[in-house]
């Protein structure tokens, strides 16, 4: 039961809930996200802020095998639609599964067989998501996550031990050269975040949903964005399940292919769904070395009761 003033929703949909939380712990932005591995394998929980009606709000994930508790800290946020969007908990994965284990020659069969409940995470806020890809680009993951830290820190909001990260209008408003040396950035990635926040604030919708043709090309028109960028918000914030960034250095090297055009063309057998095989492809190489929490999640088959550089995963 929820206390009072607060919002709280159980969902139970299959859900390697192993993996999920590697990817949370390799992508948590300082002082944004907080994530935290139990003694249980599998089980663990997320806390962040959120944009409610009121204000923000905090919310707290907990993480278990094929289920999700969420709870917030005020009435507003529609947390059934929050965990369909972060953790892609609204995908059949029946027709996933069935499309990608079509071929049983095909070395993607045996990644999904063995993970069937894998899901394809998003993020609760696109321009945030869009923000830590752009400060990503050319670095590592971890750089990645200090510089989005930086920024969070220099134009968010602080609220008790948590930072609500800045919003499109803010980062618009920003002087690039100030935020470069707040950041320690480059002049040309302080200038396209600027840029992509000033895009965001003119129109260019990055929400989930969004029109992923349009949305596209107002990434492309942004300086310092290229197709890696724009094909990877696509899957991350637009929740386009059959993007795939055939330009991802690791995706590449999973497949054991020599460049972006080959990758491609491996991928088209796995459309619609070619979210997910960059997905199993990413867990398989980058998230097994990193971290022991995306190796301890066992594949269960029962029936759900209800319904260029990156391990960017």
């Amino acid at each position: 039961m929820a206390l009072s003033g607060t919002d709280e929703v159980v969902v139970r949909r299959p859900l390697d809930s192993a993996a999920a939380l590697a990817y949370l712990v390799l992508h948590a932005v300082p002082g944004v996200e907080r994530v935290r591995l139990d003694d249980e394998p599998g089980a663990g929980t997320v806390e962040r802020l959120v944009r409610a009606q009121d204000g923000p709000a905090r919310l707290t994930v907990h993480l278990r095998p094929d289920e999700l508790r969420l709870v917030a800290s005020r009435p507003g946020p529609d947390l059934v639609a929050v965990a369909e969007r972060w953790f892609g908990v609204g995908d059949d994965l029946a027709d996933v599964v069935a499309r990608l284990t079509a071929d049983p020659d095909d070395p993607l069969a045996s990644l999904v067989s063995a993970r069937p409940h894998l899901r394809v995470p998003g993020h609760v806020d696109a321009f945030e998501a869009a923000a830590q890809t752009v400060l990503g680009q050319q670095v590592s993951l971890a750089a990645a996550r200090t510089f989005t830290g930086r920024l969070a820190a220099a134009l968010g909001e602080p609220h008790g031990d948590l930072t609500l990260f800045p919003d499109a209008a803010r980062v618009a408003a920003a002087d690039p050269d100030e935020l470069r040396a707040a950041l320690r950035v480059t002049h040309a990635r302080s200038r396209t975040l600027v840029a992509l926040a000033r895009a965001c604030v003119g129109g260019l919708d990055l929400r989930a949903g969004a029109d992923p043709v349009a949305t596209r090309a107002g990434l492309l028109a942004v300086p310092g964005i290229g197709p890696w960028t724009a094909d990877y918000l696509a899957l991350r914030a637009l929740g386009d399940r059959d993007a795939f960034p055939a330009g991802d250095l690791v995706l590449r090297r999973a497949l054991g292919v020599p460049d972006t055009r080959t990758a491609h063309t491996r991928a088209r057998a796995w459309s619609p769904w070619r979210a997910y095989a960059a997905q199993h492809l990413w867990t398989s190489v980058a998230y097994a070395r990193v971290t022991p929490a995306a190796t301890t999640s066992p594949a269960r088959r029962r029936r759900p009761a209800t319904d260029r550089r990156s391990p960017r995963a």
